[in-house]
């Protein structure tokens, strides 16, 4: 049973800005609106945001929804948050940002996550974290700092992810929860806790962490202060809320192995499907986050730049006029990339799955004199697929095959990609009816679960709707396995070039 007459505000807070919805006690998606702000991505790897540019756009996102339903917020019976993972939010005693906060795509902690395994060593990280080491995630950024912008390290007294930094804002307490934690490079999965071991080789003080509580976690109420700033009334309960990859698993009803995997295509993207425990590959090409269903892992294999190839090609191919990214894939629908031989490889941020690599640059391989915008439009959304179907085989390979794959995220409303997606990786594809707010749908089934307008996790199953599944068509599927070989080894020639390049400039 759920409780009636309530309401869930979710916020997400993604990398181009805060979507924050209404979700009824029934389910039923009241509202939503987003807020932009912006990123800042630098040579060298770098990649910031202002987290209080995220504060701004959850107050502003909040004011909106409630300005439309005059005592709404006297219904709100929780607030719950997804949020970008794998940054580093470095905060003084005030609990105000010594930095810029820097994000997931940052890669210029390539030195410190090398002394991460000269330290520990790879294959033992991956044990005890389910992830690599790696410049992309958490802890080898706080070391980054500590090494280059020593003062600031010297002010910092909590290390927080993006939507602890909010929660934060809104009750005054530092807390974060196990799927966060998990994408820090710093939690051990066997434990449930921070990895003294690998906090020790880091020389990073367990001090500045939060301590670590499960995601439903009522962390407090909204504070007056907190309350005249977003419109919100004080006291309104705060759900700790958690990664937006597990989110969106959750949104997209993937909760334990019977539920299938999902396609995830936002500005990095990802495949990913539920498990009862980590699933270790043995060439690492895969992570493993923890679930916010309690218990549960989420096998995941991101790229980081998946919906960011296709908002950079339209950015390029045509910077201004209406219906441009719908114009493209409408040309890209009409041509043959791989079929022509012309490649994209899509490491436009470095890259994670497979290669985890932040030296890897994207390509065009194969060009030639007739090739037009169109084929350099389908070359880019060919080499997505590509990449996340090298995830899917290594999840095939490790007994955890999918069978069929939901799509979320803005790029899922494209019919074409629909298409290619099932073509390229052999099994039916779907687009669930919530595309665009299916992370926040998490974060509401998260909330609502928290304070009991939701009796447990199952209902995130329900609340959306599978669209008919496109299924693959045998014939291009071949040809296509054939061009993925090929893809693969367009990468694995040039991988050396990429090596001596990011050697070269450092």
């Amino acid at each position: 049973m759920t409780r009636t007459g309530a309401v869930i505000l979710a916020h997400d807070l993604g990398t181009t800005g805060d979507k924050a919805t209404l979700i009824s006690a029934d389910g039923a998606l009241i509202a939503a609106v987003s807020v932009p702000y912006p990123a800042d991505f630098g040579a060298g790897g770098k990649a910031e945001q202002s987290a209080e540019d995220w504060w701004r756009a959850v107050c502003a996102a909040t004011r909106l929804l409630l300005a439309d339903r005059p005592g709404v917020e006297r219904d709100i019976a929780a607030v719950s948050f997804s949020g970008q993972m794998m940054g580093a939010v470095l905060l003084d005693d005030a609990g105000d940002p010594v930095r810029p906060a820097i994000i997931w795509a940052d890669t210029r902690s390539v030195a410190e996550a090398r002394l991460l395994v000269e330290r520990f060593g790879m294959r033992e990280a991956y044990r005890v974290t389910g992830h690599r080491f790696n410049a992309t995630y958490s802890l080898s950024k706080v070391m980054w700092v500590r090494e280059h912008e020593p003062e600031a390290f010297a002010r910092t007294r909590h290390v927080v992810l993006a939507k602890d930094f909010v929660v934060h804002r809104l009750t005054g307490r530092f807390a974060t929860d196990p799927s966060d934690a998990s994408s820090t490079n710093a939690f051990d999965q066997a434990t449930g806790d921070w990895s003294d071991a690998i906090l020790d080789a880091a020389e990073v003080p367990r001090a500045l962490l939060p301590e670590v509580l499960p995601s439903t976690s009522v962390i407090g109420g909204v504070t007056p202060a907190a309350a005249a700033a977003c419109g919100l009334l004080a006291g309104t309960p705060v759900v700790l809320g958690g990664g937006d990859g597990p989110m969106a698993a959750l949104g997209a009803g993937i909760i334990g192995p019977d539920s299938g995997a999902y396609a995830y295509l936002g500005s990095s993207s990802w495949v990913s499907l539920a498990a009862t425990a980590p699933l270790h590959d043995e060439a690492m090409r895969t992570m493993t986050f923890n679930h916010v269903v309690p218990g549960m892992f989420v096998p995941t294999a991101t790229m980081q730049a998946g919906g960011a190839s296709l908002q950079w090609i339209t950015e390029v191919l045509a910077p201004s006029g209406d219906r441009r990214y719908e114009g493209l894939l409408d040309e890209a629908a009409d041509v043959e990339a791989s079929a022509e031989d012309l490649y994209f490889l899509p490491h436009l941020l470095g890259e994670r799955s497979p290669y985890w690599n932040p030296a890897a640059r994207a390509a065009f391989v194969g060009l030639a004199r007739h090739h037009t915008r169109a084929h350099l439009v389908r070359a880019v959304l060919e080499g997505v697929a590509f990449n996340l179907l090298t995830g899917l085989q290594a999840f095939a390979e490790n007994g955890s095959p999918a069978t069929r794959m939901d799509a979320i995220g803005g790029a899922a409303h494209s019919d074409l990609l629909l298409r290619l997606f099932a073509d390229t990786w052999g099994v039916p594809v779907a687009r669930r009816s919530l595309v665009d707010e299916a992370t926040s749908l998490g974060a509401a089934v998260v909330g609502g679960v928290g304070v009991g307008v939701f009796d447990d996790f199952s209902i995130g199953a329900r609340l959306s709707e599978r669209s008919r599944p496109v299924d693959p068509d045998p014939a291009r599927h071949s040809a296509y396995a054939v061009a993925h070989e090929r893809f693969l080894d367009a990468y694995a020639r040039l991988e050396p070039w990429f090596d001596a390049s990011a050697a070269s400039s450092s």
